[in-house]
């Protein structure tokens, strides 16, 4: 556990410590680096200080949550991270796991869109997730109402496979009505973070959720966004990241798809049915029979 240890002080550092790991190879290595090599890369003094007094007491804390059965903890290094998420400009230095880690590996197509979502909206979403899922995908949303809430439900409906990913610490919960659907999710799938236990949702980690979601995707699809919607944060993401973007249409008259109809406008895939999808990732489909 003690390069464990390690990695978890990294999650409790005050900013993110990926350009530091790259240059001392291992999280160890960044704390027992001397005073004089430190000052040499010019650290803020806030990350200096925490160098030197480390939160191990959160450490220990992280420790007891992972000693609880079906937790795990995923490091940047280790095996079992999903390569496609380690290419991303920032990868997320460790993953806290509740349920299936090595589903993390395993093709995935995202879902998002508004919370404020239609009841069309809502079908739409349960619909395309369950049948994605038949497909063998795997459906990778956000764990919040509207679409990506509906987007669990319709994967889980097919009896797939559904990777939940949180803004907040796992042994926090976003909502009281979504307890049962978290722990469906955890027997069968998996629910991630990049925040140790006890972190409270914010408005921050949501954006730095939204890179995840994109960044584990093969493609992400959005489903009712207006203009300024935050699940256009994982869209933007997923397009830096070089990954398929689909958005289904609406109305035009409906203020919840004008973000939607924005991006078709620049050029994303417009999508009426799971073809339009399965038309671009034609090296994927029918995945658990290759896989078997």
């Amino acid at each position: 556990m003690i390069e464990s240890e390690y990695w978890l002080a990294l999650t409790h550092a005050p900013c993110y410590m990926g350009a530091l790991l790259t240059y001392f190879g291992s999280p160890r290595a960044i704390f027992e680096a001397d005073a004089l090599e430190w000052a040499t890369l010019n650290i803020k003094n806030e990350l200096l200080q925490y160098l030197h007094t480390p939160n191990w007491a959160a450490v220990e804390n992280d420790i007891r949550w992972l000693a609880q059965t079906g937790n795990h903890l995923i490091t940047l290094y280790h095996s079992d991270y999903p390569p496609i998420l380690r290419e991303i400009y920032d990868p997320p230095l460790v993953l806290f796991v509740r349920g299936n880690p090595v589903l993390l590996k395993h093709p995935q197509l995202a879902i998002v869109g508004t919370r404020s979502a239609s009841q069309e909206g809502k079908w739409t979403a349960w619909t395309f997730a369950h049948d994605l899922a038949s497909q063998g995908f795997t459906i990778t949303s956000g764990l919040v109402l509207g679409i990506e809430g509906e987007s669990h439900h319709g994967a889980l409906a097919a009896k797939g496979k559904t990777i939940a990913v949180a803004a907040w610490g796992l042994d926090q919960m976003y909502a009281v009505q979504y307890r049962n659907l978290t722990q469906q999710i955890v027997d069968t799938g998996a629910i991630i973070s990049e925040y140790p236990p006890g972190t409270i949702r914010s408005r921050l980690h949501f954006l730095g959720r939204s890179r995840i979601i994109s960044g584990l995707s093969l493609g992400t699809l959005l489903i009712e966004a207006p203009e300024n919607s935050a699940a256009l944060d994982t869209i933007n993401f997923a397009l830096e990241q070089g990954r398929e973007v689909f958005v289904i249409p609406g109305s035009i008259h409906n203020p919840l798809v004008k973000g939607c109809h924005q991006l078709i406008k620049q050029g994303a895939k417009l999508v009426e049915t799971i073809h339009d999808i399965l038309e671009e990732l034609k090296n994927y489909q029918n995945i658990e029979a290759q896989q078997h």
